[in-house]
C-alpha cells in the first residue's frame, strides 16, 4: 500500500518522526495507522532505509533518513486520523516501485518480496 503525501500528492510510504516511548518499529506501526488506516504485525527488523529531501512549509529543504519496517496488514480501519488528507491505494510490487519518486525507496520496494 502506498499513500499520497499531504503537500505534493506524490506516492510515498507511511513514515514519521520518532514517538516518545515507542521503539522504531512500533512508531512505524503507529504511523501506518494514522496515515493509511492499517494495523497489523510489524517486523522488529528494518527492511532497509532510504534518504529523501524533505521540503518544509517555510520553503527550506533538509535531508531525511527513513528506516522501513514491513507490516503484515490484518485490519483496514473504516476511519483513521489522516484519511481526509491522503489517498491510499494497494499496488502490485512493481507498480508501487514505479509510482514512487525516490530511487532508493523504489529499490527497496522492488526487493520486498525477496526479503520477507
Amino acid at each position: 500500500m502506498l499513500i499520497t503525501s499531504r503537500d505534493t500528492r506524490r506516492w510515498i510510504i507511511p513514515k514519521g518522526n520518532p514517538i516518545s516511548g515507542l521503539r522504531p518499529h512500533e512508531t512505524a506501526a503507529q504511523e501506518a495507522f494514522e496515515e493509511a488506516g492499517v494495523r497489523g504485525a510489524v517486523n522488529r527488523t528494518a527492511l532497509g532505509a532510504f534518504t529523501y529531501t524533505k521540503h518544509g512549509k517555510d520553503g527550506r529543504q533538509r535531508s531525511a533518513h527513513v528506516r522501513v519496517y514491513p507490516l503484515a496488514v490484518t485490519e483496514i480501519a473504516e476511519t483513521w486520523p489522516e484519511q481526509h488528507e491522503r489517498e491510499q491505494r494497494w499496488f502490485e510490487v512493481h507498480a508501487a516501485a514505479d509510482a514512487v519518486d525516490e530511487e532508493s525507496l523504489r529499490h527497496l520496494i522492488r526487493g520486498f518480496p525477496a526479503r520477507v
